[in-house]
């Protein structure tokens, strides 16, 4: 029965959604409506994924993220414009309520145009930090394209990123081969300490940010910004709420004449193709929710043991019960759900917990079906009553959190569940003891019961011994 309404619920899932998990209406917000022209190939690519695209600019009159409470798009992608600000339509506060109502937020920026101050605003907030000096840009002497930066080495090329550690799952590297991604004329930031910040993509450690202009023949150290992998050259946020603000330091890159085009490392290597385009793809797919979104189908618990009764989702547990607990979770791949396998080197975690964990057991794959995996455990409760939670809390960068809590109370054995003391073994000296001590009360009544008294008008004669 379960499995059946399982099939039922992808099934109608995968009829009703969207290529985006959280809707295909989308506003591009740039300087002209004819630079369009400039991006054709990175728009065609969105508009072949059914995203409803509607082009405006911060002057519009017309333009407006919200209406009646409710978004009127899902998502936002901002463009270089020339202007400091953005008008009354597109303040800090209105991008983050937009973020707070779960839509989502490209930025692309450029070193060739200044940083509009609500997005400064905007990042600030989201402890991402831009240069302070609007004309800064990355530069790397050793990792540039020696055909269109031969004098600035402005034009960076750089390996797809891989995972910065093992168990992350790899969605901007797969399949890129020998490709290079080619950064031209870009900016940097530096990220936050905060767990919901990540970078796709840093910088090489011999990048370095600075001000062209008022640096153009020397650069002092103390100067820079930063330097190294501190340049987080793509950098992403997902809210707690799943939201997600994608900040991309080049919109050159996503222009049609570095999708696909020839590049030439220093190192004297052959021509490459740029993997711009495939990059812009996932990049874009992630931050409207393509790829890497979680979803959990159903949950069930139910005691795991002989003559109980298996009854889905009890209201009530009793301490040591041996209980069998699963969770179904499937993966959004760009148009269609699948099973979502955990990483390799990664593990699901189920917490048994009341203030604390009493357990915190590793979830196995129990099986894969219907565009989900099963994920399963059996354990037993504690030797302790009280309210307890059923929780999955599992959040890796560049998937959306699963934070499934399903609370039950836990009770203690009543007076008739507790086992007889003749099966206890160690009971058996105590119930010895207290056997003898009733047989020798029971002998002792019986012998002064039938003992009779001696006759006194008998009179008992002892004879001397000589």
């Amino acid at each position: 029965m379960r499995t059946l309404l399982s099939f039922l619920l992808l099934a109608l899932a995968s009829a009703v959604a969207a290529i985006s998990t959280s809707g295909n209406r989308l506003l591009v917000v740039l300087d002209d409506v004819a630079d369009k022209a400039t991006y054709s190939k990175f728009f065609a690519d969105l508009e072949e994924r059914e995203f409803k695209i509607t082009y405006e600019t911060p002057k519009s009159d017309s333009l407006t993220l919200f209406n009646l409470g409710e978004r009127t798009y899902d998502h936002v992608l901002f463009l270089p414009v020339r202007t400091k600000g953005l008008g009354p339509n597109l303040t800090p506060k209105t991008l983050h309520d937009f973020v707070n109502a779960k839509g989502n937020i490209l930025l692309a920026l450029s070193a060739n145009t200044t940083t509009p101050t609500s997005l400064v605003a905007l990042l600030s907030e989201l402890d991402i930090t831009l240069p302070t000096d609007r004309n800064s840009l990355v530069v790397d002497h050793f990792n540039y394209d020696i055909t269109s930066a031969t004098d600035k080495h402005d034009v960076l090329l750089l390996p797809p990123p891989k995972p910065i550690r093992a168990g992350i799952k790899d969605f901007f590297s797969e399949g890129a081969g020998t490709k290079l991604i080619a950064f031209p004329r870009g900016v940097s930031a530096i990220l936050g300490n905060g767990q919901l910040l990540n970078p796709i993509l840093r910088a090489p450690r011999t990048a370095y940010s600075y001000n062209p202009k008022e640096q153009a023949e020397a650069v002092n150290g103390d100067d820079l910004f930063a330097a190294g992998q501190q340049l987080s050259l793509v950098s992403t946020m997902q809210a707690r709420n799943n939201a997600r603000v994608t900040v991309v330091g080049s919109a050159e890159m996503l222009q049609d004449k570095w999708f696909d085009a020839s590049v030439t490392k220093l190192d004297g290597k052959p021509v490459v193709q740029t993997f711009n385009r495939e990059f812009s793809k996932r990049v874009s797919g992630w931050t409207f929710q393509e790829i890497g979104v979680l979803k959990v189908n159903w949950v069930e618990h139910h005691l795991e043991e002989e003559g109980a009764p298996n009854d889905s989702n009890p209201e009530m547990y009793r301490v040591k019960n041996n209980v069998s607990y699963t969770i179904s979770l499937s993966e959004f791949a760009w148009d269609h759900w699948i099973g979502f396998n955990v990483p390799e080197h990664d593990e699901i975690q189920l917490e048994f917990s009341m203030l604390s964990p009493f357990h915190r057991l590793n979830l196995k794959e129990e099986s894969h079906r219907l565009a989900a995996v099963h994920y399963h455990t059996v354990f037993t409760t504690p030797d302790q009553h009280g309210i307890f939670n059923f929780m999955v809390n599992y959040k890796r960068p560049f998937l959306s959190h699963i934070e499934e809590k399903n609370t039950v109370p836990v009770r203690h054995m009543a007076h008739d569940e507790w086992p007889r003391s003749y099966v206890i073994s160690g009971a058996w000296p105590w119930i010895a003891g207290l056997g003898s001590t009733v047989v020798g009360f029971l002998g002792f009544v019986a012998l002064w019961m039938y003992s009779g008294p001696v006759d006194a008008g008998k009179k008992v004669t002892v004879k001397k011994t000589q």
